[in-house]
């Protein structure tokens, strides 16, 4: 298996067939899509399993306990591809940049690609005002604060190694927070990765999960945990040297 796409799912009833149809239609690689279900509380579950019973490239786990956290150990805790993707069920990711993802991590054997949706040649619509300023001015500090040129840590639509992910655990984010956790632990690691332009389109169906109130201060938990896991790393190497 070339690829596994990841997909959190809860409460997304309305976006399934749509993205898998986009998949299906853009994708021409070995690959399967993991529908990782977190709770959902509408008929997201049953749709998935029926999906399942009649396509062979996908697969449903259940999350036994609540949070993207979670659903990301197991995607990488029962993904069966080589490299993984995470794709939000929403329809709000450019599955032509999923290509370009593709193609780059295996022709310049990378570790990891890093998307920005905020670039010059990056494409965004509907991104709602107060959300965009609250990224700019989060990703903008933590650019400055780990001397990155990256601007985009938390957008969650990225590519990695499998064997790389592992390398992370333990995963300790429980929420969005996830997606800011993994880029500045392969950052701190000094994996090989690379940046592109990648576009973004607002939800069209359904409602979104992120509470920007309820996330603040895990982000900031995140972000200090991995800048001291940072330091640590650095006084490690200095120490070995």
């Amino acid at each position: 298996m070339d690829l596994t796409i990841l997909i959190p799912v809860k409460n997304e009833k309305e976006n399934i067939d749509s993205i898998i149809n986009k998949i299906e239609t853009s994708i021409n690689i070995k690959y399967e899509i993991l529908f990782i279900n977190d709770f959902s509380n509408d008929e997201t579950l049953e749709l998935l399993k029926k999906k399942e019973i009649t396509n062979n490239r996908i697969r449903v786990i259940n999350n036994k306990r609540k949070g993207l956290g979670e659903t990301i150990r197991n995607g990488i805790k029962f993904s069966k591809g080589k490299f993984l993707t995470i794709l939000m069920c929403d329809g709000s990711d450019d599955l032509n940049d999923l290509k370009k993802y593709y193609d780059t991590i295996c022709n310049e054997n990378l570790d990891a690609v890093f998307g920005s949706r905020f670039t010059n040649k990056s494409t965004i619509e509907g991104y709602p005002k107060v959300k965009l300023i609250l990224n700019r001015f989060f990703n903008y500090f933590v650019s400055l604060l780990y001397l990155n040129k990256y601007n985009d840590f938390t957008n969650a639509f990225k590519i990695y190694r499998k064997d790389i992910l592992k390398n992370l655990e333990p995963i300790v984010s429980e929420s969005f927070n996830v997606f800011l956790e993994i880029p500045l632990k392969i950052i701190n690691r000094k994996y090989q990765y690379k940046i592109i332009p990648i576009n973004w389109y607002g939800r069209k169906k359904g409602v979104s999960n992120f509470k920007i109130n309820e996330l603040r201060s895990k982000y900031i938990f995140t972000l200090i945990y991995c800048f001291s896991e940072k330091i640590l790393l650095l006084k490690k190497g200095n120490n070995n040297n």
